[in-house]
């Protein structure tokens, strides 16, 4: 088995983590394309191992959680009439804790965006804290109970509901 060096290896990651896309990174390094997404599935795994290790312990005074929407192959809505959905195909959600003073963070969870996956995600950023801690979410309901049940009462938990319109004169 032929074994990529290393210099080839960083140039490939810092190629995809300036934006190109995978295709992009395969010509500009002369590799196959199997080749660039299968450094980028063990580096992705290196960097899920280090941080599932490290981040732990976490004095952090403020944590600011939110989700992010994006989508695998279509959007949620076009699944059903979409060439060749694969499994999993349709709307995934990031979910983040972000510590607001260091920007660490602290915690994610790739999923849907329901109850399952807040109690999860919760439970997670609460097993790597080491200290009381401001949380502040959305108003997503998920949330509510997710937080009540990783953390008890031991937290400040604010949510904060943005309102858009005109301001008032």
């Amino acid at each position: 088995m032929n074994k990529l060096p290393s210099a080839k290896r960083a140039t490939i990651l810092t190629l995809l983590c300036e934006g190109n896309s995978l295709r992009a990174a395969s010509r500009i390094a002369d590799v196959s394309l199997d080749t660039v997404t299968k450094l980028l599935v063990d580096a992705g795994r290196a960097c899920h191992a280090f941080h599932d290790r490290a981040v732990r312990g976490v004095k952090a005074k403020r944590i600011q959680c939110d989700e992010i929407w994006a989508f695998t192959h279509c959007k949620q809505k076009n699944v059903e009439t979409a060439k060749a959905a694969p499994e999993g195909a349709g709307d995934v959600w990031t979910w983040t804790a972000l510590d607001a003073d260091t920007k660490l963070i602290v915690g994610w969870l790739v999923g849907g965006r329901d109850a399952e996956y807040a109690n999860a995600f919760v439970e997670d950023v609460a097993g790597r804290l080491a200290n009381r801690v401001q949380l502040t979410t959305d108003g997503h309901k998920p949330y509510l109970e997710a937080v009540e049940g990783a953390f008890g009462s031991d937290i400040d938990y604010s949510v904060l509901v943005k309102y858009y319109g005109t301001a008032p004169e």
